[in-house]
């Protein structure tokens, strides 16, 4: 298979009743173009570009996250945006960010999501076929947090992975126009709460 052009576009492209198969020649077929991501559920496939605005949110909030981390000497493993879930489980994804907390783990224990525009698929509930602790969405200039439970996930006003970070304090860092300021503010902030 071959694709002659695929040009960004503000809303996702969904593909339905794509097999497995299909889904691993299209992954094929768009590895090393850069700005393109996929998102697989069930025989629903979610076509992406990203834009620059989406690249700037994900790095600011990661870079956010890994200032209060450091600052709090909690150990933590980037994992970026790995490729999870398997056929069994039905569902493919790359997160936008992703960490481990203490230890290395198979499944990350936070995902981040910056959502530019919605799509079609449930982000949620491919993140939970994988059993992802904690999932982060970035909309609007806010952030929600959700934590899996027995029956889902459910959305709570702060993080079970990290139960004293200020999450609306992270949010307001990360709604800065400028990165680099963002980290300033947002480490002299840490520093004189210390």
């Amino acid at each position: 298979m071959t694709i002659a052009l695929f040009s960004p576009s503000p809303s996702p492209l969904l593909l339905t009743g794509v097999t497995w198969a299909q889904l691993e020649s299209l992954e094929a077929a768009f590895q090393g173009i850069a700005g393109v991501r996929l998102s697989y559920l069930a025989g629903n496939l979610e076509i992406m570009a990203l834009s620059q605005e989406h690249e700037d949110l994900k790095s600011t909030l990661g870079l956010l996250l890994e200032t209060y981390l450091r600052h709090h000497k909690i150990r933590f493993y980037k994992r970026g945006s790995a490729t999870l879930g398997t056929q069994t489980q039905g569902t493919r994804k790359e997160p936008d960010e992703s960490y481990n907390f203490d230890t290395k783990k198979s499944v990350p224990d936070l995902v981040i999501e910056v959502i530019i525009s919605s799509g079609s698929i449930n982000i949620l509930e491919i993140y939970q076929r994988i059993s992802v602790p904690e999932v982060w969405l970035w909309q609007g200039g806010a952030l929600s947090i959700y934590c899996l439970t027995e029956t889902g996930y459910q959305q709570q006003s702060r993080s079970q992975c990290l139960p004293d970070l200020d999450s609306d304090r992270l949010a307001h860092y990360a709604n800065y126009a400028d990165q680099y300021d963002a980290m300033t503010a947002f480490s002299q902030s840490l520093a004189t709460a210390s």
